[in-house]
């Protein structure tokens, strides 16, 4: 084969650089939040039907945010020695197995141990894309890249919950997971149509025990790679805690039509696809360090006016999601960019880097979620504190390592 890896091809299949190949990496990345955000809609109706309480019912988000930062540890190393390729292909098939079984769940057990498998799977999706971008692309590239991606990536969270309400309301809720395992069969085909391997550090060494451990303890005791990554962490934290709670408060609490849902939740993404856009542009004039900070500002402006409007008890669509729509800009900046800063030091480890950074921001952004459920009090109080916390954190951690971090690599 020739390289794969600044311009050039692989033998039988399309420049990686290709529109293409960029296409099938969105949508490799958005295996998470296609799969969490389509059946929103449906989750109230679906403590009704299984029988079960509001937060029994989150655990089929929170444990598929378990079982996805689980899988984030297994993709790297499994990628950085057998390649990109064959371990998105192997992923994303696990994927649709899961999927069929979460169709074919009787009781909320089941349907959230097949999450957890469904999760297992989908996590190939952003490990595996991050670690392409890395092959491909150097530090700025990447940030430019992540951030298009991000943008683009965006719409499928805005169109899902339409999407899972309008097929919620004709089918019912098992109508969302007969969509979701389509999707993985498409995603799936065209990996093996598109895709030629791009990794250039092939480590038979890789999947090691000792190996893994010494490549996980070497990123951590890096400032730049822990900096961005909890950085990164706390801001998704923050919007997965929205995520994890929007049915709820926007359908039970707020008096939303299920139908109607989507399009609240669309208001939303819109700020995230604002963010992506903007943050991709001006990332080679004002720096990524610079356009983070601003993003965490931003979160914690936004969270903090939410929190207070629900503490004083105004409770309504106008006073959330206005402000958690500027929240979801502030992470646009934050997460791609973010991403971009952590990993462009690692290139002979990619794929280690993109599973710990994974696992650190879906263990937070998992436990955030689970605190939502746990804590929800019938009111937007629960959601809007934990988010304005996230939001501080993010801030903190901006403030305390990044901008002290040494010099970056280009």
């Amino acid at each position: 084969m020739n390289d794969p890896v600044g311009g050039g091809r692989t033998t039988g299949f399309p420049d990686p650089r290709s529109r293409s190949v960029a296409v099938l990496l969105t949508a490799v990345v958005a295996f998470g939040p296609v799969s969490t955000d389509l059946y929103l809609p449906s989750l109230p109706a679906m403590v009704e039907a299984f029988g079960t309480t509001v937060s029994r019912a989150q655990l089929t988000l929170s444990m598929f945010m378990a079982g996805f930062a689980i899988g984030m540890l297994i993709y790297g190393p499994l990628a950085d020695r057998f390649g990109r390729r064959p371990v998105l292909i192997g992923g994303v098939s696990v994927y649709v197995l899961a999927s069929l079984a979460c169709l074919m769940a009787e009781s909320i057990d089941g349907l959230i141990a097949a999450r957890f498998f469904q999760a297992l799977g989908a996590c190939c999706g952003p490990v595996i894309g991050r670690a392409v971008v890395r092959d491909i692309y150097d530090r700025k590239e990447s940030a430019r890249m992540l951030s298009a991606m991000a943008s683009a990536m965006a719409l499928a969270p805005a169109i899902a919950p339409i999407i899972g309400g309008g097929l919620f309301t004709l089918f019912g809720w098992r109508a969302n997971f007969v969509l979701l395992a389509l999707f993985g069969v498409g995603v799936l085909a065209a990996a093996w149509r598109l895709l030629g391997e791009t990794s250039r550090h092939k480590d038979p060494g890789a999947t090691q025990p000792g190996r893994v451990l010494v490549t996980f303890a070497m990123l951590l005791r890096s400032r730049v790679f822990l900096g961005y990554t909890l950085v990164v962490a706390f801001g998704f934290a923050g919007l997965f805690s929205f995520i994890s709670g929007s049915s709820f408060v926007l359908i039970d609490v707020l008096g939303l039509a299920p139908a109607l849902f989507g399009f609240a939740f669309m208001a939303v993404i819109v700020g995230y696809i604002l963010g992506a856009f903007s943050g991709g542009r001006l990332s080679g004039r004002i720096g990524l360090d610079r356009l983070i900070m601003g993003g965490c500002v931003l979160t914690m402006v936004a969270g903090g006016a939410a929190a207070v409007l629900a503490w004083a008890g105004v409770q309504s669509v106008a006073a959330l999601v206005p402000f958690i729509s500027v929240f979801f800009f502030g992470t646009a900046w934050i997460i791609p960019l973010g991403t971009a800063g952590a990993m462009s030091p690692f290139p002979h480890v990619a794929g280690a880097a993109s599973s710990l950074l994974g696992f650190i921001q879906m263990t937070i952004g998992a436990t955030a979620g689970y605190l939502v459920g746990a804590l929800h009090d019938g009111s937007t109080r629960t959601l809007t504190t934990i988010m304005a916390l996230m939001g501080v954190c993010a801030l903190g951690m901006s403030v305390a390592l990044v901008r002290r971090a040494p010099a970056r690599a280009a």
